[in-house]
């Protein structure tokens, strides 16, 4: 994947319509409390600029760091654009956490588990496991890379706009709607481009990601089956935020 600098669009946030419902907490990817206990990974800017990085097809933990690094910035990008668009005030995430052990970062006090990649609402951050993740970008590809962190950076947007769902799935779904539009938005714009086999990597990625077929959908944690989230991934990379109920 290649990613520079893009143009600027106008997004649809500001008619946004809130629903009045509870919050649902999720350790896989959802919008729990808590603060790091560890030193915070540097702050990447929002600036544009004009480097372009492709996959090379190498797995490298070099390159690893620098498509984490490289999705950062433009999802921080792309969520900068769309408030400013819509008149609002942006704040990015506070930090991004990678980290290799249970219990080396919680949230509300809560050891976040290995094989997990996770937002943060009252600390502000995303954490990642990182060898988890590493296998996962050697296994799926780096554009997995760029979905993973863009659902999470997306649950970051979805606690700044107050959204706000009765189950945890409603959150899920939307947020891979969010990333998939952001991905594609970024895509239509210049901002990002694509490789061979990227989408294909996004589909493998998200049949990764799935619940059973069997996990009830009302249960605390779904997140939705593999055809669920890759539909609704779709869905916002071909049409963008007005697909997810944001419009």
């Amino acid at each position: 994947m290649g990613d520079r600098a893009g143009r600027q669009g106008r997004g649809p946030v500001a008619g946004l319509v809130v629903a009045a419902l509870v919050a649902a907490g999720c350790m896989a990817g959802g919008v729990d409390q808590g603060e790091p206990q560890q030193q915070p990974a540097p702050r990447r800017s929002a600036q544009p600029d004009s480097q372009t990085t492709r996959a090379d097809g190498t797995t490298s933990v070099a390159e690893f760091k620098q498509d984490i690094e490289d999705a950062v910035r433009l999802a921080e990008r792309y969520w900068a654009q769309q408030f400013r668009a819509s008149g609002q005030r942006f704040t990015p995430i506070r930090r991004v956490v990678p980290y290799s052990r249970e219990g080396e970062v919680a949230c509300a006090g809560q050891a976040l588990p290995r094989n997990n990649a996770v937002y943060c609402s009252a600390g502000d951050f995303i954490a990642y496991d990182v060898n988890w993740s590493v296998a996962a970008f050697r296994q799926i590809g780096d554009a997995f890379l760029f979905y993973l962190l863009g659902h999470e950076y997306a649950h970051g947007m979805q606690v700044r706009l107050g959204i706000r769902y009765n189950f945890t799935i409603q959150q899920e779904l939307q947020a891979d709607c969010m990333a998939g539009a952001y991905l594609g938005d970024s895509v239509r714009s210049g901002a990002l481009e694509l490789e061979d086999g990227d989408l294909e990597e996004f589909r493998e990625g998200l049949l990764a990601v799935g619940d059973d077929p069997d996990q009830p959908w009302f249960a605390e944690g779904s997140h939705g089956t593999a055809e669920q989230r890759s539909d609704s991934f779709f869905r916002g990379y071909e049409k963008s935020l007005g697909a997810c109920g944001l419009g």
